[in-house]
């Protein structure tokens, strides 16, 4: 599913595909409920995983590897319950709002290696504007799973459009992914840049060009 649950909270109404509160200007977007985690049967799988692969887990340091493996996976794998807080344009603002540098981290669905890097996430408001700080969490709660960077890219950016509708949304991130440095062409410092234009900012040059001078990035 590309998009998580949006279902309304107790006194809320959806409106036009969004969560609306029944009285007052505030509005909030939720996703994502935790899901279940079983620690005792991914620390047996990973202690069977290890011994497979000729690691004798004997000694101190090693004793609690397994209990400490499944622990790390789970919380890469714990997205926060997501909640996009909303208000109203009254200032009618029409310039674009970026979040530069948003560090993140999450794990290559492939090798099951991690990757990390920094977000730029921006948009051109519409009728309303999103609590900043929420930019951020919207990368982290994407990120909570393995992934491959061109898909997490283009989460972010197509559900920050659907949900918050604003005249366009970009998203570029820039990371350096382990499966690649430590392993196979070993290319250490090799980055791998991806990016989602919608709406304006992928239909008009101007704006899609003002984005990439914001955020800094080589368009």
């Amino acid at each position: 599913m590309l998009f998580p649950d949006l279902s309304p909270e107790p006194g809320h109404t959806p409106v036009g595909g969004e969560l609306a509160l029944r009285n007052g200007d505030d509005e909030s977007l939720l996703a994502g409920e935790p899901a279940t985690v079983d620690l005792a049967t991914a620390q047996r799988a990973a202690a069977e995983f290890l011994a497979a692969l000729g690691v004798e887990l004997v000694g101190e340091g090693l004793d609690e590897t397994p209990a400490r493996m499944a622990r790390a996976y789970a919380e890469l794998f714990a997205p926060k319950p997501l909640r996009l807080t909303t208000f109203p344009n009254t200032e009618g603002y029409d310039e674009l709002v970026i979040a530069r540098d948003i560090p993140f981290r999450t794990v290559c669905e492939h090798h099951l290696l991690p990757f990390s890097g920094v977000a730029q996430v921006g948009y051109l408001p519409g009728e309303r504007i999103l609590g900043l700080s929420k930019l951020a969490r919207l990368v982290e709660f994407f990120a909570a799973r393995p992934q491959t960077q061109e898909r997490l890219t283009k989460q972010v950016a197509d559900y920050l459009y659907e949900c918050l509708r604003p005249l366009g949304a970009g998203v570029v991130l820039e990371a350096e992914h382990s499966c690649m440095t430590l392993r196979g062409v070993r290319a250490v410092g090799a980055t791998t840049v991806t990016s989602a234009m919608l709406g304006s900012l992928r239909e008009d040059p101007r704006s899609r060009a003002e984005f990439f001078a914001l955020a800094k990035v080589a368009a």
